[in-house]
């Protein structure tokens, strides 16, 4: 459910605070003051005003006033002086500075014996923050804070616009304004605006920091669409006060149509509490709210929900909930906790998360000292995806993680020692704990011939116990393992680089060899964790130790090698190319390493191509492909695509994944993907586009998983966006859902969303 948000703003003009909006109601009276031209704006007086250096006006005057009150400045094309009188008049391209405030006319006179400011003609009073005000007549005291206005018009620094047919200023700082007008849209003479904003009359109460309207309506093209006789809220200045939201008014295949009231607590300056409970037609009372904490060393907040569905007889909900806390300033506690009441709750609700494949909760104390990280940490995972159903739900706890990195010797070379500590336990299935010890030593250079090297010795120690684990044979085991992989790997590249008028290009063939003992994974003894996704690509093929987790061990002696390219043009933009295969010369340890399904599994110490293309020659195109070619027959393995094509009058964006049946891996089901995404968008005017789009499974008996649309209007001041989509679950506890909506928003003033 989106959530919509009324903001207010107040406009600032002379040292007058005049309020802008009336929330999301407003009005139409006869005698209200009209708006700006801005199409005429360039005959208007500039900001650019520095009367303080003129030099070519007829006379500048700097009255005596006493030293503890400010200086105020006259320029004009001649100024009069009345002593007897005590004021000055100033005539002609008058410019009168004060303070943050410029006031420019035709006429002005300045009463120094009352302090008192009257402005004839072609006013314009100029604010530091970007306000102009104009208006036929202004009269201003009390150092020019306080005063009259008539038939003002406002041109705001985001070039709103406000028109009043008078204006007052109390010396309680209190304001009114009398036959106003607000719109943030364009004006065009004679014609109204897509919206604006009128009431009768505003006021501004100072000291409690509110706003008040009388008869405040909302007009469409000059139509009255909404009234109301009162209004009040607290001005911007207020940054949180208790009191009612705008609520939501939601429509879904599951719920019917529901309203959403929302009344946010402000418990003090750092807590507060919004309620929103949920009133459907099909499910009843849905409980939801957020809360939010502010500590001085950190942070807090909680949301989540709660209802009783009678159709299934059951409890439902979901809470999310986040902490940070700065224990010193070397350690860090965090948690994060995501959880639903069963799989499709948060699809029902349509809430955040609800195309996760699980949800994870963690619980994290993080120390950082100079080159040291240390870390302790929990999990728990909660499987939201039908494909993962048959999986046990693992906890984590706890996973200790220690890294230490010395200080850069002479040569450049430093040691890095590695400690970690896993505990992992599921109540049906494997249960394992794990110690495992890295040490390593780096030794970066740079030749004088720009060649670079990194040379990498390591040793990686790992205890483990198992209980209740099913080997790949389907035998079981349970007991103590222990385990050692040194490994040595050397890194070499040099950088080509091609510099031309119109483009600079950059060739870096790389070469990585390592040497590590074969076999040594022990597969049928210990379990692989944390290393089930591995899959060699453009990534991690050039990488020393190509696996993320401690599970399983880059056994064996190879060699690496691939180019990378680049060329940047002046006028054709980016394009870039890779491309890069392993050497195995153990052609068993090719296939425990570099291969995941079974149709490469075939005799050879050669692995696949993995590659990558990159172009953006233009603004109308840009292109990244990703791919793994059999080192045979030069088929597919993996194929991945995005690009987007054309201008913005007609735009198509094409994703496409292919992926082979994968037999290693217990987190996705064996089977293949083939997934096509197709979007066209098409902007038709300055304010209209169109956009569709469809989800489509190309693997036999596939069918569409998502497809929708949605047309928008979005001017300088009004968005509408109207929509549809179906959503084609895969679960069949899942029905999918289709919605369609309408959403339309007033900017600066709120709107209505689904």
């Amino acid at each position: 459910m989106n959530k919509n948000w009324l903001y207010m703003s107040i406009l600032s003009i002379g040292g007058l605070s005049f309020p802008a909006i009336a929330q999301e109601v407003v009005y139409n009276t006869t005698d209200a003051g009209t708006l700006i031209n801005t199409s005429e704006m360039e005959t208007l007086p500039k900001a650019e005003l520095n009367p303080l250096n003129l030099t070519n006006a007829a006379e500048i005057v700097s009255p005596k006033i006493e030293s503890e009150e400010q200086d105020i400045y006259f320029s004009a094309n001649e100024i009069q002086n009345d002593q007897r009188l005590s004021t000055i008049t100033a005539i002609g391209d008058v410019n009168i500075v004060r303070d943050n405030l410029t006031v420019k006319a035709d006429k002005i006179v300045y009463n120094q014996k009352d302090d008192v400011v009257t402005a004839v003609g072609n006013v314009a009073l100029l604010n530091d923050d970007g306000t102009i005000v104009f208006s036929d007549y202004v009269v201003l005291s009390d150092k020019m804070q306080a005063g009259e206005m008539e038939n003002i018009k406002i041109l705001m620094k985001d070039k709103s616009q406000v028109a009043a047919s008078k204006v007052k200023k109390y010396a309680n700082d209190n304001k009114t304004m009398y036959n106003a007008v607000y719109s943030p849209c364009d004006v065009c003479t004679g014609k109204d605006p897509l919206w604006q904003l009128k009431a009768r009359k505003i006021r501004h109460n100072a000291k409690d920091k509110n706003v008040y309207y009388n008869d405040a309506f909302l007009e469409l093209k000059g139509v009255p669409v909404f009234y109301t006789p009162f209004l009040s809220h607290p001005d911007p200045t207020v940054k949180r006060r208790s009191g009612f939201l705008m609520p939501d008014f939601v429509s879904s295949s599951y719920l019917g149509a529901a309203l959403q009231p929302k009344y946010f607590w402000s418990i003090s300056d750092q807590e507060d509490l919004l309620v929103s409970p949920i009133f459907s037609t099909d499910k009843g009372l849905i409980l939801s709210g957020k809360y939010n904490k502010y500590l001085y060393r950190g942070e807090l907040s909680a949301e989540g929900s709660f209802m009783h569905d009678e159709d299934k007889d059951e409890s439902r909900g979901n809470i999310f909930a986040k902490a940070r806390y700065e224990v010193n300033d070397y350690w860090v506690a965090d948690m994060d906790v995501n959880y639903a009441s069963d799989r499709n709750y948060l699809k029902d609700m349509s809430l955040e998360k609800q195309d996760d494949a699980w949800l994870t909760s963690s619980l994290k104390m993080q120390g950082f000292d100079n080159r040291n990280y240390a870390s302790i940490e929990s999990y728990y995972y909660q499987l939201l995806s039908y494909d993962m159903k048959e999986y046990d739900e693992p906890i984590v706890l706890p996973l200790m993680d220690y890294e230490n990195i010395s200080d850069v010797g002479p040569y450049g070379a430093y040691s890095k020692t590695n400690l970690n500590f896993a505990s992992i336990y599921r109540e049906e299935e494997t249960n394992t704990q794990r110690f495992s010890m890295i040490n390593s030593w780096v030794l970066p250079y740079t030749s004088p011939y720009g060649e670079k090297y990194r040379m990498v010795a390591s040793v990686k120690s790992d205890l483990y116990y198992v209980d209740n684990y099913i080997n790949p044979d389907k035998e079981e085991f349970t007991g103590g393992v222990a385990r050692v992989f040194p490994q040595l790997g050397l890194e070499w590249k040099l950088p080509f680089i091609r510099a031309t008028e119109t483009s600079r290009q950059i060739l870096e063939p790389t070469i990585v060899a390592v040497a590590a003992p074969n076999g040594g994974n022990k597969t049928d003894k210990i379990p692989n964790e944390d290393s089930q996704d591995f899959e060699l690509d453009d990534s991690n093929v050039l990488d020393i130790d190509r696996y993320a987790g401690y599970d399983r061990n880059d056994t064996g002696s190879r060699v690496s090698y691939g180019f990378n390219w680049n060329s940047y043009g002046d006028i054709f933009g980016r394009t870039s190319a890779f491309l890069a295969q392993s050497y195995y010369f153990d052609k068993n340890e090719a296939v425990n390493n570099i291969s995941s399904s079974e149709q490469n599994e075939k005799e050879g110490h050669l692995s696949d191509y993995v590659g990558r293309i990159y172009a953006n020659p233009s603004d109308y195109f840009d292109l990244n492909y990703r791919f793994r070619l059999d080192k045979d027959d030069f088929d597919l393995t993996y194929s991945e695509l995005g690009t987007s094509i054309g201008p913005s009058i007609l735009n198509a964006y094409i994703s496409y994944i292919y992926l082979q049946d994968n037999q290693s891996s217990s987190l996705i089901e064996n089977s293949e993907r083939k997934e096509l995404y197709t979007a066209l968008r098409s902007k038709l005017t300055k304010d209209w586009s169109i956009r569709v789009y469809n989800r489509q499974d190309l693997t036999d008996g596939g069918d569409s998983l998502e497809y929708g649309g949605d047309l928008i209007y979005e001017d300088e001041c009004t968005q509408l966006l109207f929509y549809m989509q179906k959503d084609n679950s895969s679960d069949p506890e899942y029905d999918g859902d289709f919605e369609f909506g309408v959403n339309f928003l007033l900017k600066t003033l709120g709107g209505t969303s689904k």
